[in-house]
């Protein structure tokens, strides 16, 4: 379980990392706060971070629980997918919002993939 964990904490530590970008935005553009419009960089910039927040709700129960039931070979690739999605989906929203599909679908798919192998564990669990 040590590797499913280290792959939750990179998801935290991406998170805050994107957290900081936003906090580079906001000096960058001159945005003062509680100011949240203005400044497309900040805009796009926050909007990756708040993105990023409502995915990892669903990832690190659903990558907790996988890796309850499931071997780490299994499940951290999954992990893997989703922080490099995840990556994707910043650099591409950050250039050309339009962009974002890939990286966005390579962050949810992970999820949805934990979700069914979480689910499949704890079924298979109760009998």
């Amino acid at each position: 379980m040590p590797l499913i964990e280290i792959i939750a904490l990179l998801a935290v530590a991406q998170f805050l990392y994107f957290g900081y970008l936003v906090g580079m935005q906001r000096q960058k553009s001159g945005l003062k706060a509680p100011t949240m419009t203005g400044d497309d960089g900040f805009e796009r910039a926050f909007r990756v971070q708040m993105n990023t927040l409502e995915l990892m709700i669903a990832l690190i129960p659903v990558l907790l629980l996988a890796g309850k039931y499931w071997p780490a070979w299994l499940i951290a690739p999954i992990g893997i997918v989703y922080l490099v999605g995840r990556t994707l989906y910043q650099q591409a929203y950050m250039n050309a919002p339009t962009k974002r599909g890939t990286g966005f679908m390579l962050s949810l798919g992970p999820i949805a993939a934990l979700l069914v192998l979480a689910l499949l564990g704890a079924v298979w669990h109760l009998f």
